[in-house]
Protein backbone atom coordinates (compact mmCIF):
# COMPACT_ATOMS: atom_id res chain seq x y z
CA UNK A 1 0.00 0.00 0.00
CA UNK A 2 1.22 3.48 -0.91
CA UNK A 3 1.58 6.02 1.88
CA UNK A 4 -0.08 9.28 0.76
CA UNK A 5 2.12 12.32 0.43
CA UNK A 6 3.28 13.74 3.77
CA UNK A 7 2.21 17.12 2.40
CA UNK A 8 -1.41 17.79 3.28
CA UNK A 9 -3.59 18.96 0.36
CA UNK A 10 -3.97 22.35 2.05
CA UNK A 11 -0.18 22.81 2.16
CA UNK A 12 0.76 21.91 -1.41
CA UNK A 13 2.77 24.66 -3.07
CA UNK A 14 4.35 23.06 -6.16
CA UNK A 15 2.43 21.22 -8.87
CA UNK A 16 3.88 19.48 -11.91
CA UNK A 17 1.96 19.28 -15.19
CA UNK A 18 3.16 16.68 -17.69
CA UNK A 19 1.73 17.43 -21.12
CA UNK A 20 1.04 21.03 -22.11
CA UNK A 21 -1.56 20.88 -24.87
CA UNK A 22 -5.06 22.29 -24.59
CA UNK A 23 -5.96 20.32 -21.45
CA UNK A 24 -2.53 20.30 -19.84
CA UNK A 25 -2.08 23.98 -20.58
CA UNK A 26 -5.50 24.69 -19.13
CA UNK A 27 -4.45 22.92 -15.94
CA UNK A 28 -1.26 25.00 -15.83
CA UNK A 29 -3.28 28.21 -16.13
CA UNK A 30 -5.68 27.06 -13.40
CA UNK A 31 -2.96 26.12 -10.94
CA UNK A 32 -1.06 29.36 -11.57
CA UNK A 33 -4.24 31.36 -10.95
CA UNK A 34 -4.70 29.52 -7.66
CA UNK A 35 -1.26 30.67 -6.51
CA UNK A 36 0.79 27.50 -7.04
CA UNK A 37 4.32 27.21 -8.38
CA UNK A 38 4.01 25.11 -11.52
CA UNK A 39 6.63 23.10 -13.35
CA UNK A 40 5.64 21.80 -16.76
CA UNK A 41 7.08 19.46 -19.39
CA UNK A 42 5.97 18.55 -22.88
CA UNK A 43 8.08 16.81 -25.54
CA UNK A 44 7.01 19.14 -28.38
CA UNK A 45 9.86 21.44 -29.49
CA UNK A 46 7.66 24.57 -29.32
CA UNK A 47 5.82 23.51 -26.15
CA UNK A 48 6.99 26.38 -23.96
CA UNK A 49 5.99 29.09 -26.43
CA UNK A 50 2.56 27.56 -26.97
CA UNK A 51 2.03 27.07 -23.24
CA UNK A 52 2.93 30.63 -22.34
CA UNK A 53 0.63 31.94 -25.08
CA UNK A 54 -2.20 29.81 -23.68
CA UNK A 55 -1.61 31.10 -20.16
CA UNK A 56 -1.49 34.72 -21.38
CA UNK A 57 -4.73 34.23 -23.31
CA UNK A 58 -6.47 32.70 -20.28
CA UNK A 59 -5.23 35.22 -17.74
CA UNK A 60 -7.88 37.94 -18.36
CA UNK A 61 -10.65 35.40 -17.74
CA UNK A 62 -8.86 34.09 -14.66
CA UNK A 63 -8.43 37.65 -13.40
CA UNK A 64 -12.16 38.14 -13.86
CA UNK A 65 -12.84 35.04 -11.80
CA UNK A 66 -10.50 36.27 -9.06
CA UNK A 67 -6.87 35.35 -8.55
CA UNK A 68 -5.44 33.79 -5.42
CA UNK A 69 -2.94 35.81 -3.42
CA UNK A 70 0.46 35.74 -5.14
CA UNK A 71 -0.88 34.24 -8.36
CA UNK A 72 1.31 35.03 -11.35
CA UNK A 73 2.31 33.58 -14.74
CA UNK A 74 5.88 34.17 -13.57
CA UNK A 75 5.54 31.18 -11.25
CA UNK A 76 5.65 28.84 -14.24
CA UNK A 77 8.84 26.93 -15.02
CA UNK A 78 9.07 24.83 -18.17
CA UNK A 79 11.71 22.11 -17.85
CA UNK A 80 13.79 20.25 -20.43
CA UNK A 81 12.94 16.80 -19.07
CA UNK A 82 10.07 15.02 -17.41
CA UNK A 83 12.33 14.09 -14.50
CA UNK A 84 13.12 17.75 -13.83
CA UNK A 85 9.43 18.66 -13.89
CA UNK A 86 8.41 16.17 -11.19
CA UNK A 87 11.60 16.15 -9.10
CA UNK A 88 10.17 18.23 -6.24
CA UNK A 89 6.47 18.12 -7.10
CA UNK A 90 3.87 17.71 -4.37
CA UNK A 91 1.20 16.72 -6.91
CA UNK A 92 1.41 15.66 -10.56
CA UNK A 93 -1.22 16.13 -13.29
CA UNK A 94 -0.63 14.11 -16.48
CA UNK A 95 -2.40 15.29 -19.63
CA UNK A 96 -0.93 13.36 -22.56
CA UNK A 97 -2.89 12.47 -25.73
CA UNK A 98 -5.56 9.77 -25.43
CA UNK A 99 -3.51 6.75 -26.47
CA UNK A 100 -3.54 3.90 -23.98
CA UNK A 101 0.01 2.69 -24.62
CA UNK A 102 1.36 6.23 -24.37
CA UNK A 103 -0.56 6.90 -21.16
CA UNK A 104 0.59 3.65 -19.59
CA UNK A 105 4.27 4.21 -20.45
CA UNK A 106 4.20 7.86 -19.41
CA UNK A 107 2.56 7.16 -16.05
CA UNK A 108 5.19 4.47 -15.43
CA UNK A 109 7.94 7.02 -16.12
CA UNK A 110 6.28 9.66 -13.93
CA UNK A 111 5.87 7.14 -11.12
CA UNK A 112 9.56 6.24 -11.31
CA UNK A 113 10.70 9.88 -11.20
CA UNK A 114 8.25 11.42 -8.69
CA UNK A 115 9.11 11.53 -4.96
CA UNK A 116 7.60 8.68 -2.91
CA UNK A 117 3.99 9.07 -1.83
CA UNK A 118 3.17 12.00 -4.11
CA UNK A 119 -0.20 11.46 -5.78
CA UNK A 120 -0.21 11.33 -9.59
CA UNK A 121 -3.41 12.07 -11.52
CA UNK A 122 -4.29 11.48 -15.16
CA UNK A 123 -6.56 13.79 -17.13
CA UNK A 124 -7.79 10.91 -19.28
CA UNK A 125 -11.27 11.39 -20.65
CA UNK A 126 -12.04 7.73 -21.20
CA UNK A 127 -9.49 5.17 -20.06
CA UNK A 128 -9.96 3.49 -16.68
CA UNK A 129 -6.98 3.79 -14.36
CA UNK A 130 -7.00 0.01 -14.01
CA UNK A 131 -5.83 -0.20 -17.62
CA UNK A 132 -3.22 2.54 -17.29
CA UNK A 133 -1.49 1.57 -14.03
CA UNK A 134 -0.46 -1.95 -15.05
CA UNK A 135 3.29 -1.31 -15.40
CA UNK A 136 3.82 1.31 -12.68
CA UNK A 137 6.01 0.29 -9.75
CA UNK A 138 3.72 1.97 -7.19
CA UNK A 139 0.24 1.96 -8.79
CA UNK A 140 -1.44 2.73 -5.47
CA UNK A 141 -0.84 6.46 -5.91
CA UNK A 142 -2.24 6.71 -9.45
CA UNK A 143 -5.73 8.21 -9.82
CA UNK A 144 -7.87 9.72 -12.54
CA UNK A 145 -8.54 13.45 -12.25
CA UNK A 146 -10.77 14.04 -15.27
CA UNK A 147 -11.32 17.74 -16.04
CA UNK A 148 -13.53 19.53 -18.55
CA UNK A 149 -12.33 21.94 -21.19
CA UNK A 150 -11.13 24.51 -20.42
CA UNK A 151 -9.90 23.32 -17.02
CA UNK A 152 -9.28 26.89 -15.87
CA UNK A 153 -12.97 27.80 -16.30
CA UNK A 154 -15.09 24.64 -15.90
CA UNK A 155 -15.14 23.67 -12.21
CA UNK A 156 -15.86 19.94 -12.48
CA UNK A 157 -13.25 17.24 -12.00
CA UNK A 158 -14.17 13.55 -11.67
CA UNK A 159 -11.86 11.54 -9.41
CA UNK A 160 -11.62 7.75 -9.37
CA UNK A 161 -8.98 5.13 -8.76
CA UNK A 162 -8.20 1.83 -10.44
CA UNK A 163 -8.17 -1.68 -9.07
CA UNK A 164 -4.69 -1.12 -7.60
CA UNK A 165 -5.20 2.45 -6.39
CA UNK A 166 -5.20 3.05 -2.64
CA UNK A 167 -8.35 4.61 -1.20
CA UNK A 168 -6.16 7.10 0.63
CA UNK A 169 -4.76 8.39 -2.66
CA UNK A 170 -8.26 8.95 -4.04
CA UNK A 171 -9.30 10.80 -0.88
CA UNK A 172 -6.12 12.90 -0.96
CA UNK A 173 -6.62 13.85 -4.62
CA UNK A 174 -10.27 14.77 -4.09
CA UNK A 175 -9.39 17.03 -1.18
CA UNK A 176 -6.51 18.62 -3.11
CA UNK A 177 -8.75 19.49 -6.06
CA UNK A 178 -11.27 21.03 -3.67
CA UNK A 179 -8.54 23.16 -2.09
CA UNK A 180 -7.41 24.11 -5.61
CA UNK A 181 -10.88 25.49 -6.36
CA UNK A 182 -12.48 22.62 -8.27
CA UNK A 183 -15.92 21.06 -7.88
CA UNK A 184 -15.21 17.37 -7.24
CA UNK A 185 -17.16 14.20 -7.88
CA UNK A 186 -15.43 11.26 -6.20
CA UNK A 187 -16.66 8.18 -8.01
CA UNK A 188 -16.93 4.93 -6.07
CA UNK A 189 -16.30 2.76 -9.12
CA UNK A 190 -14.78 2.99 -12.59
CA UNK A 191 -17.22 3.68 -15.41
CA UNK A 192 -15.93 3.86 -19.00
CA UNK A 193 -16.08 7.52 -19.99
CA UNK A 194 -16.86 8.51 -16.38
CA UNK A 195 -20.16 10.27 -15.61
CA UNK A 196 -20.40 13.55 -17.50
CA UNK A 197 -18.89 12.20 -20.71
CA UNK A 198 -21.36 9.32 -20.72
CA UNK A 199 -24.21 11.82 -20.53
CA UNK A 200 -22.68 14.10 -23.15
CA UNK A 201 -22.07 11.13 -25.43
CA UNK A 202 -25.71 10.02 -25.24
CA UNK A 203 -26.87 13.49 -26.29
CA UNK A 204 -24.20 13.69 -29.01
CA UNK A 205 -25.14 10.33 -30.54
CA UNK A 206 -28.85 11.14 -30.55
CA UNK A 207 -28.06 14.48 -32.24
CA UNK A 208 -26.06 12.73 -34.96
CA UNK A 209 -28.93 10.30 -35.54
CA UNK A 210 -31.37 13.19 -36.00
CA UNK A 211 -29.08 14.99 -38.46
CA UNK A 212 -28.39 11.78 -40.40
CA UNK A 213 -32.11 11.03 -40.68
CA UNK A 214 -33.07 14.57 -41.63
CA UNK A 215 -35.09 14.93 -38.44
CA UNK A 216 -33.42 18.13 -37.24
CA UNK A 217 -30.76 20.59 -38.31
CA UNK A 218 -27.60 21.36 -36.37
CA UNK A 219 -28.99 24.81 -35.52
CA UNK A 220 -32.27 23.33 -34.26
CA UNK A 221 -30.42 20.81 -32.11
CA UNK A 222 -28.20 23.46 -30.53
CA UNK A 223 -31.09 25.86 -29.92
CA UNK A 224 -33.17 23.07 -28.43
CA UNK A 225 -30.58 22.91 -25.63
CA UNK A 226 -29.48 26.55 -25.26
CA UNK A 227 -33.06 27.84 -25.30
CA UNK A 228 -34.53 24.90 -23.39
CA UNK A 229 -33.09 22.35 -20.95
CA UNK A 230 -29.63 23.94 -20.95
CA UNK A 231 -31.00 26.98 -19.14
CA UNK A 232 -32.00 24.76 -16.22
CA UNK A 233 -28.98 22.47 -16.38
CA UNK A 234 -26.70 25.43 -15.63
CA UNK A 235 -27.72 25.19 -11.98
CA UNK A 236 -30.06 22.22 -11.54
CA UNK A 237 -29.21 18.86 -13.06
CA UNK A 238 -31.53 16.68 -15.16
CA UNK A 239 -32.62 14.44 -12.29
CA UNK A 240 -33.80 17.21 -9.99
CA UNK A 241 -35.27 19.05 -12.98
CA UNK A 242 -37.38 16.00 -13.82
CA UNK A 243 -38.44 15.74 -10.18
CA UNK A 244 -40.07 19.15 -10.48
CA UNK A 245 -42.08 17.84 -13.44
CA UNK A 246 -43.92 15.73 -10.88
CA UNK A 247 -45.30 18.79 -9.14
CA UNK A 248 -45.84 18.48 -5.41
CA UNK A 249 -45.47 14.71 -5.72
CA UNK A 250 -41.86 15.12 -6.84
CA UNK A 251 -39.91 12.37 -8.57
CA UNK A 252 -42.23 9.59 -7.36
CA UNK A 253 -45.21 11.19 -9.11
CA UNK A 254 -43.11 11.93 -12.19
CA UNK A 255 -42.05 8.27 -12.48
CA UNK A 256 -45.60 7.04 -11.93
CA UNK A 257 -46.90 9.40 -14.62
CA UNK A 258 -44.11 9.34 -17.22
CA UNK A 259 -42.40 6.03 -16.46
CA UNK A 260 -44.33 4.12 -19.14
CA UNK A 261 -42.95 6.54 -21.79
CA UNK A 262 -39.52 5.00 -21.28
CA UNK A 263 -40.73 2.30 -23.65
CA UNK A 264 -41.71 4.86 -26.29
CA UNK A 265 -39.34 5.19 -29.27
CA UNK A 266 -38.09 8.64 -28.29
CA UNK A 267 -34.43 7.65 -28.38
CA UNK A 268 -32.17 5.10 -30.04
CA UNK A 269 -30.84 4.17 -26.62
CA UNK A 270 -32.37 1.17 -24.89
CA UNK A 271 -34.18 2.20 -21.69
CA UNK A 272 -33.48 0.33 -18.45
CA UNK A 273 -36.31 -1.57 -16.81
CA UNK A 274 -37.99 0.75 -14.31
CA UNK A 275 -38.20 -1.87 -11.56
CA UNK A 276 -38.74 -1.11 -7.87
CA UNK A 277 -35.01 -0.98 -7.12
CA UNK A 278 -34.36 1.67 -9.79
CA UNK A 279 -37.57 3.53 -8.89
CA UNK A 280 -36.59 3.71 -5.21
CA UNK A 281 -33.00 4.68 -5.99
CA UNK A 282 -34.06 7.59 -8.19
CA UNK A 283 -36.65 8.87 -5.70
CA UNK A 284 -34.23 8.60 -2.77
CA UNK A 285 -31.49 10.28 -4.78
CA UNK A 286 -33.71 13.23 -5.58
CA UNK A 287 -34.72 13.55 -1.92
CA UNK A 288 -31.04 13.62 -1.00
CA UNK A 289 -30.26 16.21 -3.69
CA UNK A 290 -33.11 18.41 -2.50
CA UNK A 291 -31.39 18.58 0.90
CA UNK A 292 -34.56 19.47 2.77
CA UNK A 293 -35.88 22.00 0.25
CA UNK A 294 -39.56 21.68 -0.58
CA UNK A 295 -40.86 21.41 -4.13
CA UNK A 296 -42.08 25.01 -3.86
CA UNK A 297 -38.63 26.16 -2.76
CA UNK A 298 -36.97 24.24 -5.59
CA UNK A 299 -39.38 25.71 -8.14
CA UNK A 300 -38.60 29.22 -6.90
CA UNK A 301 -34.86 28.45 -7.05
CA UNK A 302 -35.22 27.12 -10.59
CA UNK A 303 -37.18 30.17 -11.73
CA UNK A 304 -34.63 32.60 -10.25
CA UNK A 305 -31.83 30.63 -11.85
CA UNK A 306 -33.37 30.68 -15.32
CA UNK A 307 -33.94 34.43 -15.06
CA UNK A 308 -30.34 34.94 -13.92
CA UNK A 309 -29.00 32.89 -16.86
CA UNK A 310 -31.21 34.72 -19.37
CA UNK A 311 -30.15 38.07 -17.95
CA UNK A 312 -26.44 37.16 -17.87
CA UNK A 313 -26.51 36.03 -21.51
CA UNK A 314 -28.45 39.08 -22.69
CA UNK A 315 -31.62 37.20 -23.58
CA UNK A 316 -34.05 39.25 -21.49
CA UNK A 317 -35.62 42.41 -22.91
CA UNK A 318 -33.31 45.29 -22.13
CA UNK A 319 -30.51 42.98 -21.03
CA UNK A 320 -28.30 43.44 -24.09
CA UNK A 321 -26.02 45.80 -22.23
CA UNK A 322 -25.42 43.22 -19.52
CA UNK A 323 -23.35 40.97 -21.77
Amino acid sequence: MTTPSPTAPEHVRRVACVGAGVIGGGWVAHFLARGYDVTAWDPAPDAEQRLRRLVDAAWPALTGLGLAEGASPDRLTVTDTLEQAVADAEFVQESAPEKLGLKRDLLTRIDAATPPGVVIASSTSGYPMTDMQTTAATPGRLVVGHPFNPPYLIPLVEVVGGDRTDDAAVAWASRFYEVAGKSVITMNREVPGFIANRLQEALWREALHMVANGEATVREIDESITEGPGLRWAFMGPMLTFALAGGEGGMAHMLDHFGPSLKSPWTRLEAPELDKELYDAVVAGCDEAAAGRSIAELVAERDRGVIDVLRATGRLPGAEGAR
